[in-house]
């Protein structure tokens, strides 16, 4: 008996001495702030929050301060890109060129169209509104043939051109006096563009403004046109009824758009699509930065030498943005833009004619990993003195892109 009562104090004594332990234990872990359960919390507007509230005013402070300025001084220069559109619409060249009776066999009638057209042209150079750079130039420029200014259109000398045929007023009186009723009032003038050149400002600024002046010169010359025939006796009454083309509107303009922006699938292309892909390679420097961090950062063998590491990110670049860009091109495969197309004459319309032939997509491709290649040499400093290659590439790039109605803004 005794041994038994003596063995029930042991264990009694054990299990008392472990749960003050527990106790001593549980009171260590309340004062610290409990280590087992969930941490203790507080009201926004505790007193031991007062030092962290500060910080966090202060940075979040800084931090919308700076994003504010970012706004005002970068993102504001797409505004500033459009501030003054309408004062340098002057700097869109367009040719005025006035073949009218000046060519043989045509040099023996007294011009009509050519001259009225060159002096609306002129007088509104001296107007107040806004306007295209309208620039009379001589035909003997062009070796007095029409098509050497589709030509210098083609070949970016000028945004569009004003064409006066060399039978624009002799057609127009042979109308009148022999009936002739094959008389079109549109093979009087043409007007040339290349709208694959730059979609935007063709379709908002220079295809508006030469509408408008069509429309003038039209009316204009209608209403001087038929007061002249009608004063004129000998011209019988039937001939102006079998021609009526030949008094309203006499005469019209023909359009030709050397290279039209189509398809419309290519448009995310040369908008959303390119600048996604800028700021995809501008962001590509921190995508790639940890990996190469590892020659430097990482433990257990000596530090990369840091021309080595200049070298080796750089090449590493050149890499990765030949793949973007042969990604970029695949999506334009994929979605059926032709890039297999034949080759056309550069003063005739076409749609998407390929002067490069099969190989205008792998062309495409490879210049336009160039070009982020290009743009991501600041960002790593190994910069070089750019010459005249680096514009004979942006030249060919933008030539080749042209013929397959894509352009590239030029960085």
């Amino acid at each position: 008996m005794p041994e038994h009562q003596h063995s029930e104090e042991t264990l009694s004594g054990h299990a008392v001495d472990r749960h003050q332990e527990d106790q001593e234990k549980l009171s260590d872990d309340e004062e610290k702030g409990g280590n087992n359960g969930p941490p203790q919390t507080a009201g926004f507007f505790d007193k031991r929050l007062k030092k962290v509230r500060f910080q966090v005013f202060g940075l979040w402070a800084r931090t919308t301060l700076i994003l504010s300025v970012f706004i005002l001084a970068v993102l504001s220069l797409y505004w500033a890109v459009l501030f003054h559109v309408e004062q340098n619409i002057s700097s869109l060249t367009v040719f005025v060129v006035d073949f009218d009776g000046r060519v043989a066999p045509f040099t023996g009638v007294t011009p009509l169209v050519g001259p009225m057209i060159t002096q609306t042209t002129e007088m509104m150079l001296s107007a107040p509104d806004p306007h295209l750079g309208y620039v009379t130039m001589d035909p003997a420029v062009f070796d007095n043939n029409p098509l050497l200014v589709r030509q210098a259109v083609f070949d970016w000398k000028a945004y569009a051109a004003i064409i006066t045929m060399p039978n624009a007023t002799a057609m127009l009186q042979q109308a009148v006096d022999q009936a002739n009723t094959t008389y079109d009032p549109l093979g009087a003038c043409q007007v040339v563009y290349v709208e694959a050149r730059d979609e935007t400002t063709y379709l908002n600024y220079i295809i508006p403004q030469l509408s408008t002046l069509e429309t003038q010169i039209t009316s204009k010359f209608g209403q001087m046109w038929t007061s002249m025939v009608l004063q004129n006796t000998s011209i019988p009454r039937e001939n102006l009824q079998r021609v009526p083309q030949a008094l309203s509107p006499a005469i019209g303009f023909s359009q030709f758009n050397l290279r039209p922006f189509r398809p419309a699938v290519m448009t995310p292309t040369v908008t959303i699509g390119l600048i996604y892909l800028i700021i995809l390679s501008f962001f590509s420097f921190t995508f790639y930065l940890p990996i190469h961090m590892k020659f430097i950062s990482s433990e257990g063998h000596p530090p990369l030498k840091f021309s080595v590491f200049i070298v080796w990110r750089w090449c590493a670049s050149i890499v990765a943005y030949f793949f973007l860009s042969l990604s970029y091109s695949l999506i334009s495969l994929a979605f059926q833009i032709p890039f297999a197309n034949h080759s056309a004459e550069t003063t005739a319309v076409a749609n998407n004619p390929e002067p490069y032939g099969n190989t205008k997509g792998a062309i495409c491709s490879g210049l336009l990993g160039h070009k982020l290649c290009r743009d991501d040499r600041p960002r790593t400093r190994v910069r070089e003195r750019r010459d005249g290659d680096w514009a004979a590439v942006d030249r060919l790039m933008a030539d080749l892109l042209g013929h397959h109605g894509i352009r590239m803004a030029s960085a």
